[in-house]
């Protein structure tokens, strides 16, 4: 409780006043005077008071309204209100219940009864202030240390996404793959979901999985993966390995970027029609965000340059993808490729410089063009 409480008293006779002074003062209560209901409301907005005294008997507004209008202000709902009163009737106490007070104080004053009244509604109040303030703090706490988490768990993500990244470059590296391959295979990927109505967070999971893909690729001879000529069988063979190899470096995380990561390391080099590897998967047997990266892979890696050929025009590979449809790619896919056309190519254009970041890919990229 405050060591000096504030109580407003509210009566049109200055003698009522009077008499609850003479008795409350020595207590060491603050008094706050007001002479109507209009008066009373405008005192407890200026004042921070801690219990009313009402009369209930004014010209004008009398105590029922203005305890009435006093509930109605959130400020002031537990605010403890003692209505006084001449009157002796039960329908009179119903209606100053019901209009919100607290309790009752009956004309001629007892000077014991009303200081047990106030002293016990002032306890009240000061509990319930006790309760408010400790909740406030402990809001403000909460606030605080969620603002705290979400900025660490923010840079824990940009700080392992970053470490994917830079992982799967690893295999962009040894491929001789230009630096932004995996940049724009990754926001096609992404583009490519989004128009087939995936959900936004396995968009974004996607986004930074498909980075990915060709990880097994360390694995491979470079005179594999760097031979200027087509492959024969038997090195065709080892190369199919590296959706394996790819697989087995990223099983087993509880990463969902690595998760994702795994299957479409394992899984993008299927094709619709089950001629794909390694497990010849068919149709839908085959995920869809590995449908979705097969066809993003299979685009960048024909509009760009690699050691066994040079890049291809962009209505040639335009033209190959949709010979693929129904064959090589899911035919859904392919239409919500060329669906975002303009947004693939788009990606291609500002992505395709070597000198381009290692790390600067977000669906903010995509959200941008929409």
């Amino acid at each position: 409780m405050k060591e000096n409480p504030i109580i407003l008293v509210v009566d049109d006779q200055p003698q009522n006043i009077e008499l609850l002074e003479a008795h409350l003062l020595p207590q060491g209560y603050g008094i706050v005077k007001a002479s109507n209901g209009e008066e009373a409301l405008d005192k407890l907005v200026e004042y921070e008071i801690d219990l009313v005294l009402l009369d209930v008997m004014m010209p004008g507004m009398n105590g029922f309204d203005v305890t009435r209008l006093i509930r109605q202000d959130e400020r002031f709902r537990l605010l403890p209100i003692i209505l006084v009163t001449a009157l002796w009737e039960t329908e009179d106490r119903v209606k100053g219940i019901e209009a919100g007070c607290d309790d009752f104080i009956t004309k001629p004053l007892d000077k014991m009864e009303l200081l047990a009244r106030v002293r016990s509604l002032l306890k009240v109040k000061a509990y319930n202030d006790l309760a408010k303030n400790f909740r406030n703090e402990l809001e403000s706490e909460v606030s605080i240390i969620t603002d705290d988490l979400r900025i660490s768990v923010k840079k824990i993500k940009s700080d392992s996404l970053e470490t994917i990244h830079r992982l799967a470059m690893v295999s962009d590296y040894k491929d001789k793959s230009d630096s932004a391959h995996i940049n724009r295979m990754s926001l096609y990927s992404a583009v490519i979901a989004r128009q087939l109505g995936l959900k936004e967070d396995t968009i974004e999971t996607l986004l930074y999985a498909a980075c990915m893909h060709d990880l097994g690729k360390v694995g491979m001879p470079d005179h594999i993966l760097q031979k200027p000529f087509k492959l024969n069988p038997e090195e065709w063979e080892i190369m199919k390995q590296h959706t394996v190899i790819g697989a087995n470096i990223l099983k087993g995380s509880n990463s969902e970027y690595i998760n994702m990561g795994e299957i479409i390391a394992m899984h993008h080099h299927e094709k619709w029609d089950g001629s794909g590897y390694p497990h010849g998967l068919k149709g839908i047997e085959i995920p869809i965000v590995c449908r979705i990266t097969a066809i993003a892979d299979v685009f960048d890696v024909l509009t760009s340059k690699r050691p066994y050929k040079e890049a291809y025009a962009t209505a040639k590979a335009l033209s190959i993808i949709k010979e693929g449809r129904g064959n090589h790619f899911d035919p859904e896919v392919v239409d919500a490729f060329f669906a975002v056309e303009d947004k693939i190519l788009k990606i291609k254009k500002q992505y395709e410089s070597e000198d381009k970041p290692e790390f600067n890919i977000s669906l903010s990229f995509i959200e941008e063009e929409e």
